[in-house]
């Protein structure tokens, strides 16, 4: 029994920010149900180094560990239905879809509201549910660079370096956590927008407004 143990969370999403939020969440008790394509699944379950006593990836069991795994197809009448009836007895509903892919499966948030109207809706994308790069599909590398921080990286002299790890994926899922839990404290049905670039570019601290009022770029410092 874990502080967030009153919750109950349906982790729609894949690969690491959004089921990384709902693991944050689970870790802490919340009752998380994953829901993947059949015969599809998370492709997250492939991805890297494999577990060597039962092969499964080790991305896969830590993105989704203390969670219950279900398989729905969302295009079916039949998975349509069950997962509304899962969003019934829901607090939080987490996805990473492209803008507009939830709204096409005839699932967008004034449907999930109409049937839960305290529900929390954390959508997770590249670049947000709005703005020119809306619709662009988006991974972790494009806001390193887009935000600044892999040109701030690497040797003096040298080129701009990319970090080893899955540093958005986990700095983005860590942002929408305390989103969805602020959300939650707060008593009021939403949808709360995050994304990729805007997730890592605050962690940009100052430089973004120094550049905007002075021009000045902070230079690349190796170990500096």
């Amino acid at each position: 029994m874990g502080a967030l143990s009153h919750l109950r969370v349906l982790d729609l999403s894949t690969v690491l920010a959004g089921p990384g939020c709902a693991r944050h969440l689970a870790d802490f008790g919340a009752d998380v149900i994953k829901v993947e394509r059949p015969g599809a699944s998370d492709s997250a379950r492939t991805m890297g180094w494999r577990d060597p006593i039962d092969g499964q990836s080790l991305f896969s069991k830590s993105a989704n560990r203390n969670k219950r795994c279900i398989e729905l197809d969302l295009t079916s009448e039949q998975g349509h239905r069950r997962l509304l009836q899962l969003v019934a007895t829901a607090d939080v509903l987490i996805e990473n879809m492209r803008p507009g892919k939830l709204e096409a499966l005839g699932l967008g948030p004034e449907v999930l509201l109409a049937v839960r109207p305290s529900l929390v809706i954390a959508r997770i994308t590249a670049f947000g549910q709005d703005g020119p790069y809306k619709d662009r599909p988006g991974f972790a590398t494009l806001a390193e660079a887009m935000s600044g921080f892999a040109g701030l990286n690497g040797a003096a002299a040298g080129a701009p370096t990319l970090p080893p790890i899955a540093l958005t994926d986990e700095v983005t899922a860590l942002a929408a956590a305390f989103a969805v839990l602020v959300a939650v404290q707060s008593g009021v049905g939403q949808v709360v927008d995050v994304n990729l670039l805007e997730s890592l570019l605050q962690l940009m601290g100052p430089l973004p407004t120094l550049w905007l009022q002075s021009g000045i770029l902070q230079p690349r410092l190796g170990s500096g």
